[in-house]
C-alpha cells in the first residue's frame, strides 16, 4: 500500500483523531455503547440475519449511523480538500484473507483495534492494553514474514 504523503496535513489528521473522539464519547455517555466498529457491524448484522436472540434491537440505529458516518466522512472531507491516493499492490484474494483474517481476529479478541485500541485503553482497561498488544504483535509480525520470507511486496 502507498499513500501520497504530500497530501498529508497534521491538522486532517487531528481533524479526524477529535472526530473520531467526539463520536465515540457521545456514543458511550448517550448509549453506554463501546465505539468498536467490528462489534457495531457485527450487532447490526446479527440483527439483520436472525443472529442470537440477545441482538439489541434498540441498538441497530445508532450502529447504523456509525457506520454510515465511518462511509460518508472521506466523501464530505473530499468536498473540500483532495483526498490522499492509496494504492494497494496485493492481489485480490490476498486482500481477501487478509479481510477474513482480521475479522476472525476481532471475534477472537472480542474487539478490534478502535474498541480495544481507542476507547479500552482511554479507559485504562487492562484487558484492552493485552489485546492492543497482540494486535500490534501480530501485525508486526505479519508484515516481517510475509515481507522478508514469504517475499510478497506489499
Amino acid at each position: 500500500m502507498n499513500v501520497e504523503w504530500s497530501l498529508f496535513t497534521p491538522w486532517s489528521a487531528l481533524a479526524g483523531g477529535v472526530l473520531i473522539g467526539l463520536a465515540a464519547s457521545l456514543l458511550i455517555l448517550a448509549n453506554g455503547r463501546i465505539a468498536g466498529i467490528s462489534g457495531l457491524l457485527g450487532g447490526l448484522l446479527d440483527g439483520l440475519f436472525g443472529g442470537s436472540e440477545q441482538s439489541d434491537k434498540e441498538g441497530r440505529g445508532e450502529a447504523a449511523l456509525f457506520l454510515l458516518g465511518l462511509l460518508a466522512a472521506p466523501l464530505l472531507w473530499g468536498m473540500f480538500a483532495a483526498v490522499p491516493e492509496s494504492h494497494f499492490s496485493g492481489s485480490p484474494a490476498m486482500l481477501i484473507v487478509a479481510g477474513l483474517l482480521v475479522g476472525l481476529g476481532t471475534r477472537y479478541g472480542s474487539g478490534c483495534t478502535s474498541g480495544h485500541g481507542v476507547c479500552g485503553l482511554s479507559r485504562l482497561s487492562p484487558r484492552s492494553l493485552v489485546a492492543t498488544l497482540c494486535f500490534m504483535g501480530a501485525g508486526f509480525a505479519t508484515v516481517y514474514m510475509v515481507r522478508h520470507l514469504v517475499g510478497v511486496a506489499v
